[in-house]
């Protein structure tokens, strides 16, 4: 049976490798200051019940507005937080609801990609533009500057291991695992534009399965994503164990539907 605390913290884990995190005694508030405008470092996230909803709106609205970040909010538990989000649309916070399946991959690997053209390699300082190019190509939450600022954290960061994909000796294809203990999540899996639909992104996801593997990691997941990146990894072998429904409360900016959308196909294969 999965967790949904479990996944709570591998997420928050992720998240303290390029922001900020102070607990609360409702949740969490994740803020980096130098990169105001990227999404995933600046939000509050309430997984508890929360009792005094006003309270909590103002703390919140407060600590970002202090530091000119737009306030945003992760919601967990939706049953139980009515009232909050009741709270947060009267102040004029937009709301979406993201369904997010969650995935784990089942060990078996699934060999129906032709590698012939195919080479991949562990992202090093030889290879490190590269790389930063392809996932400067794809539309993200914080733009081009938080693009390179986050991945040369990750670059560095112990957690992380970065990899480029060439077909015929040409770079078109990244990703990165994040490793915390026994567990591992898939990141960052990107193809630029004009090499998609050629089965690319199932030749790294089999040459990262390989690689857990021989590293003993115990599980490999795959979260945040929507569900039709979750048809993409199925042919691969992940499981959907569960589904995440959050809310998403801002009070500017794109809301994660919006950015979705314009990420469409990034995954597509």
């Amino acid at each position: 049976m999965i967790n949904l605390r479990d996944i709570i913290r591998l997420e928050f884990t992720y998240l303290e490798t390029f922001t900020n995190r102070i607990a609360t005694s409702w949740g969490s508030i994740f803020c980096n200051e130098i990169h105001p405008n990227y999404y995933d470092a600046n939000h509050a996230h309430i997984s508890d019940l929360c009792d005094f909803p006003k309270l909590v709106v103002d703390e919140v609205v407060d600590f970002y507005r202090t530091r000119n970040i737009i306030p945003r909010f992760y919601i967990y538990n939706l049953e139980n937080q009515q009232n909050l989000i009741s709270e947060l649309k009267s102040r004029d916070f937009r709301y979406e609801e993201l369904i997010s399946p969650v995935q784990l991959w089942d060990e078996v690997i699934i060999e129906n990609v032709n590698h012939n053209r195919i080479t991949i390699e562990k992202v090093t300082e030889e290879n490190y533009q590269e790389a930063l190019e392809i996932e400067s190509r794809i539309k993200e939450f914080g733009g081009m500057e938080s693009i390179q600022t986050v991945y040369e954290e990750q670059f560095i960061h112990s957690s992380f291991t970065h990899y480029l994909l060439r077909y015929d000796g040409l770079a078109c294809s990244s990703a990165c695992i994040f490793v915390d203990g026994n567990q591992a999540r898939m990141e960052s899996v990107a193809t630029i534009e004009e090499f998609r639909g050629m089965g690319l992104i199932g030749a790294m996801i089999q040459f990262i399965q390989k690689e857990v593997l021989h590293r003993g990691i115990k599980n490999l997941w795959v979260f945040p994503i929507n569900e039709s990146v979750e048809k993409v990894y199925r042919k691969y072998g992940f499981q959907t164990v569960d589904t995440m429904i959050m809310g998403h409360a801002f009070l500017g900016g794109k809301s994660i539907k919006e950015i979705r959308e314009e990420e469409e196909g990034d995954c597509n294969e």
